[in-house]
């Protein structure tokens, strides 16, 4: 009961069972979530899923939204609408619905969550659209209740950067990579958000194999805009009306 409690969806495998493992070995008790546990576009599923939880352990100290899928890779006319519209629900409602549930019983002041995100989200491919649109949906869910005035909680988007998984083997753009991000250089980053240390980059994204500790805090220790590392309009200079 004393141990800090995590719960990390997606968890039977790749880097959600990567973050679960790390995370154990860190004395965290971890949830591992899946679709046998709760499917985290099911409201009903995650609801109960999430109550027990709470029953067997009274709070949540982290949640780790990393369950995701990705479409085919081909241009939006050439989608298939169903398959489409299922991976924005399990990439946004997911995380919706698992945030929305866990966030009454997150441990005051100190509880946080990450959303695994990705740079699909800030470029511009017409090929697997739906992934790359959810991701963009997820870091404004991310800003929206980690930065600003009205903070709800200490909520951080992370990008993995491309680590060899199922998901990531299968796909066309990686065929014949031969560089890839460790899944130690993830979990290095989520157990530093854990404890703390990263809190200033609340509402922001920070990419794993890129970004390390020392130079996040530096960062921020010189100061973030409202803007850095967030989905933002790019005004075209001073004189535009929305910038």
């Amino acid at each position: 009961m004393s141990a800090p409690v995590a719960v990390v969806t997606g968890a039977s495998r790749g880097i959600g069972a990567h973050l679960a493992s790390a995370l154990e070995n860190e004395g965290y008790a971890v949830e591992r979530g899946s679709r046998s546990t709760a499917e985290v576009t099911d409201r009903a599923a995650v609801e109960a899923w999430v109550a027990d939880v709470v029953a067997r352990h009274g709070h949540v100290d982290l949640l780790v939204n990393n369950a995701g899928v990705i479409d085919a890779e081909v241009p939006l006319g050439e989608s298939d609408p169903d398959e489409w519209w299922s991976t924005v629900e399990t990439n946004v409602r997911g995380p919706y619905l698992v945030t929305r549930t866990v966030l009454p019983h997150l441990t005051p002041e100190t509880g946080r969550i990450v959303n695994l995100t990705s740079g699909a989200a800030y470029r511009n491919a017409d090929s697997a659209t739906a992934y790359n649109l959810s991701k963009a949906a997820l870091s404004r869910i991310t800003a929206q209740l980690g930065l600003g005035p009205q903070r709800t909680a200490l909520v951080f988007d992370l990008a993995p950067g491309v680590v060899r998984t199922d998901m990531t083997l299968s796909m066309q753009m990686h065929r014949g990579r031969t560089e890839w991000t460790s899944p130690d250089e993830v979990s290095a980053l989520v157990l530093v958000m854990a404890r703390g240390d990263l809190d200033a980059w609340s509402g922001r994204l920070v990419r794993a194999g890129v970004d390390t500790v020392e130079s996040l805090v530096a960062r921020a220790e010189a100061g973030l805009g409202e803007r850095d590392r967030t989905l933002g309009l790019i005004a075209w200079g001073q004189d535009d009306p929305l910038g």
